[in-house]
């Protein structure tokens, strides 16, 4: 299943689900470090204390059992046939760590899909990967009955990119999403309504 994006850009990209037979993908995107620091896009999956003992090989395993057991964790952009972005996107009880935050606690019983983290690979930054990414999202979403998509972006000028996984504000105003809630000066609750 192919995504397309509306973004404009000189940029043409392809959008796929991360399904198994894109793991080769996944994992020449993320680096021998697994993106962040050995992330493999599992800091939201789970507790503090379980996410450091498995950080590196344990959550890169623990990624690959997710997507070979068929659930699909999130988008992958291409650049041609080169992977070039992801973005993490399931339903909000799928993630541990969001469920139990303070800052990000939920704002209501509505059902909701959670854009909840970005990679793109370096020579791919600042070309509006990110918001065609989550346009892709979106179509993902909407194609999985979702009504609702929150995303937890930063809202601060003083966070170097690097550190912005979630993504910025700016970002998520660009393609639509509305802030709902701020439980933090620069940690806002935006939603997009399918």
């Amino acid at each position: 299943m192919k995504l397309n994006s509306k973004h404009s850009s000189n940029l043409v990209l392809k959008f796929y689900p991360l399904t198994p037979e894109r793991w080769k993908d996944f994992e020449k995107l993320f680096g021998a470090n697994g993106a962040y620091g050995g992330c493999w896009c599992m800091w939201w999956r789970l507790k503090r204390s379980e996410y450091e003992i498995q950080k590196g090989a344990g959550n890169k395993k623990a990624i690959k059992k997710i997507i070979s057991s068929g659930t699909i964790p999130g988008i992958i952009a291409y650049d041609n046939d080169a992977p070039v972005g992801w973005c993490a996107i399931e339903p909000r009880e799928s993630y541990a760590l969001l469920e139990n935050s303070r800052v990000l606690k939920r704002i209501d019983h509505e059902k909701v899909w959670s854009v909840v983290c970005f990679f793109v690979d370096r020579k791919y930054r600042r070309k509006g990967v990110t918001e065609k990414l989550l346009e892709a999202a979106l179509t993902h979403a909407k194609k999985n009955k979702a009504k609702i998509v929150e995303g937890y972006p930063i809202d601060s000028k003083n966070t170097p990119s690097a550190f912005a996984w979630t993504c910025f504000a700016s970002a998520f105003r660009k393609v639509g999403f509305k802030e709902v809630h701020r439980g933090s000066p620069t940690r806002p609750i935006m939603r997009y309504y399918l």
